[in-house]
């Protein structure tokens, strides 16, 4: 972030001790949430950590949640300060730009992703305040109005290969990033939409006589799903289960350990399910829209998986990085493998268009949008933004591609 877009809610080295209170207070709360989830936050905790009493705290707020607002309120206007005015006087070169600037950004603030990313969970307005804020600097990168499916294809990727580096330590190179928004991930490919879209779909199997732990998994996975992690307990798990609580210890020594199991259980489940389903003879780019097409299916069918994964960010960090860590070396291995130096970026930004595709879909329930959505990403994924043409809906509700300025491109 260079010094004229620094952020008030920035922390200072080397300043004096004498800090306005407000200010103490939003420190503190940036240096507890950016490590815990929100539920397990105090305000008294707050305080502590900023060393004033609790009854100076509701002078400048009126509960927790305003804090918390207030943070991510900062935090979007400075992504917006830091994309406004893109520099490049072509597309390639803005979009380069583009990108350096989120890489630095996300580099320089894990505590402001980390609590982004709760907050978007918690708070969707400020995620799609987010989106709009995105969009216009993809579109200003362009020399265009962006779609949907663009913003889908470029943002998914950026967002997550940034995370993914910020959070979890994976390797990003801003240069490979910058080559498939150009030139699309399988360049030269084209698709079939009926061989994309019109499969026969297997259901995940239901065991009509789950055995005790299976019965503990089935019913933590809904009440986390429903509730959260901390709101949810042992007793409430096992009186779902139609269990006693020491029959829950007979199988996992702690909830968190219970927790870090579903997570596991969560991530074959996806797995599995779009492995069994994908067509055989599919090119690789018809396999990858036909696995987001599986995955939104999967997401409608139980919609448990995607809250248990995102809280468990907080509460179990680890975990989650084994999770995305296990569907990328699912792209490293058979006979459409991801190889070479570049490797972990390309995968990455492809989980990132599946997982911001699945935010939108979990959100918006239409199967009809999904299909849609699918083909206009799919259309980015064969070509990039090269070939000049933004993905939107025609009359009939189909994805077409129509020419667009390329605004000095």
């Amino acid at each position: 972030m260079t010094a004229d877009h620094r952020s008030k809610i920035e922390t200072r080295p080397g300043e004096p001790e004498k800090v306005p209170t407000g200010e103490r207070l939003e420190r503190a709360a940036i240096q507890l949430f950016s490590t815990h989830w929100y539920a397990t936050v105090s305000v008294a905790e707050i305080c502590r950590e900023a060393g004033v009493s609790n009854g100076l705290f509701y002078r400048y707020y009126r509960n927790k949640e305003e804090l918390f607002r207030k943070l991510l309120g900062e935090i979007l206007a400075s992504i917006e300060s830091e994309l406004r005015e893109l520099s490049g006087s072509s597309r390639h070169g803005r979009l380069s730009n583009f990108v350096d600037r989120l890489s630095a950004y996300t580099e320089a603030h894990p505590d402001l992703i980390a609590i982004f990313r709760e907050g978007q969970y918690r708070f969707f307005d400020y995620e799609r305040a987010l989106m709009e804020i995105y969009r216009r600097a993809l579109s200003a990168a362009l020399g265009r109005d962006c779609s949907l499916a663009d913003y889908l294809f470029a943002l998914g990727g950026i967002r997550f290969t940034n995370i993914r580096r910020s959070l979890q330590g994976t390797p990003l190179d801003p240069g490979v990033v910058v080559n498939v928004l150009e030139n699309g991930a399988f360049p030269g490919l084209t698709f079939d939409v009926a061989k994309v879209f019109e499969i026969e779909v297997r259901p995940p199997v239901i065991v009509a006589a789950p055995a005790a732990r299976e019965r503990l998994l089935q019913a933590g996975k809904r009440l986390f799903g429903e509730r959260g992690y901390h709101e949810a307990n042992i007793h409430e798990i096992t009186d779902a289960a139609g269990l006693s609580v020491g029959s829950f210890y007979l199988w996992f020594p702690s909830k968190e350990c219970f927790y870090a199991e579903l997570i596991g259980l969560v991530g074959r489940e996806v797995r599995h399910f779009i492995t069994s389903n994908l067509l055989p003879g599919l090119n690789r780019l018809e396999r990858e829209m036909q696995g987001i097409w599986l995955f939104s299916i999967f997401l409608s069918i139980d919609r448990y998986c995607y809250n248990i994964v995102r809280e468990a960010e907080f509460v179990l960090p680890d975990k989650v990085k084994e999770y995305y860590d296990a569907f990328e070396r699912g792209y490293r291995h058979g006979t459409d493998a991801i190889e070479g130096p570049d490797a972990p970026t390309r995968i990455n930004f492809l989980l990132g268009v599946s997982h911001y595709f699945g935010i939108e879909i979990v959100f918006d329930h239409s199967p009809e949008n999904a299909r849609a959505l699918i083909e206009g990403i799919g259309q980015k994924l064969a070509g990039g933004f090269s070939s000049g043409k933004a993905a939107g809906l025609s009359e009939d509700g189909r994805f077409a591609e129509r020419d667009q300025p390329h605004g000095g491109a």
